[in-house]
């Protein structure tokens, strides 16, 4: 194989996984999946069935970065950052770009580089907005209060 051609692996369910394998290799390409992600609106509630009729779980503070795993007839089976899967309304969600802080506190820098002067700090569980695309592990983000800056990708969830 070669060295410059790197493979992810992807869990997916047992012969489902092996027919992946197989078409690939019959085409020698490679399968690429991205990562959805969106944010919660201001009345998403989650449930445990994709139905009005499902169960009602808990809501989501409005902001709050999710991962879409499937949609479904007008719902999605989503991610939220403590690892719950549930089903909310995809009408509830936003196409607003989020991420949660994960680490204790996060220093947002000016520049996306780790010695660049910091911006601002923020802690844990505070919900920033992306205002650009990540790249080369940073994302350019928004607080409320509209402070500007950089965060490295590794003290956040929802990217």
């Amino acid at each position: 194989m070669n060295p410059e051609r790197r493979i992810t692996a992807i869990p997916l369910p047992g012969r489902l996984a092996l027919a992946v394998v197989v078409l690939c290799a019959a085409s020698g390409s490679l399968v690429a999946q991205g990562i959805e992600y969106r944010s919660a609106g201001p009345s998403l509630i989650t449930r445990d069935a994709p139905s009005p009729q499902g169960r009602q779980l808990f809501r989501l503070r409005p902001g709050t970065p999710v991962e879409i795993i499937v949609t479904q007839d007008g719902w999605a089976r989503v991610r939220e950052p403590g690892g719950a899967l549930n089903w909310v309304e995809q009408s509830a969600l936003s196409n607003r770009r989020t991420v949660m802080v994960t680490a204790e506190r996060a220093t947002i820098r000016r520049e996306p580089q780790s010695t660049a002067a910091p911006a601002f700090e923020a802690t844990r569980n505070v919900v920033l907005e992306v205002v650009g695309p990540p790249a080369l592990g940073w994302a350019r983000v928004r607080h409320g209060q509209g402070l500007e800056g950089y965060i490295h990708a590794s003290e956040v969830w929802g990217l």
